[in-house]
């Protein structure tokens, strides 16, 4: 269990430190959409956690563990590491875009290494790759969103 602690903090060390160049005041807005048609909006990934639309604001629907619809819920199509769908799924072959308000692509947020297009942004790479390692998204969702 002490590994597992020790792991963890590594990785949000790792997370918070990269997600600083996402989080910036001047970065653009990163919007993640899902579905297969990429047309449902999952919230903001560096917005501020006071924002509705952000994934980090736990009482709002996108940063909520219970929305269906949240990528934090492990039991919605967008939370479930089973999901193809899902960032947190290391096969999912139709995972969330990232893009900004003007369209602009930032690649797939999503577990799966191989997938073309992943996206190249260090901290939500460290974020994928942390949750297939830890199988528990309020913990990961709490890293991701201290930065």
């Amino acid at each position: 269990m002490g590994a597992c602690k020790f792991v963890l903090k590594a990785v949000t060390g790792t997370i918070m430190a990269a997600v600083m160049g996402v989080s910036a005041a001047q970065a653009p807005a990163l919007l993640l959409f899902g579905g297969h048609s990429h047309d449902k909006f999952l919230g903001c990934l560096n917005c501020s956690e006071h924002d509705n639309g952000s994934v980090c604001n736990e009482y709002g629907s996108y940063g909520s563990g219970y929305n269906s619809d949240s990528i934090w819920n492990s039991y919605g199509q967008y939370g479930s590491s089973y999901s193809s769908l899902s960032p947190w799924n290391t096969y999912a072959s139709d995972p969330p875009v990232i893009v900004d308000r003007d369209g602009r692509f930032y690649g797939y947020l999503t577990a799966n290494a191989y997938r073309p297009k992943r996206t190249e942004i260090k901290g939500l790479v460290a974020l994928t790759d942390a949750a297939e390692k830890f199988n528990d998204l309020d913990k990961l969702r709490e890293a991701f969103c201290r930065r």
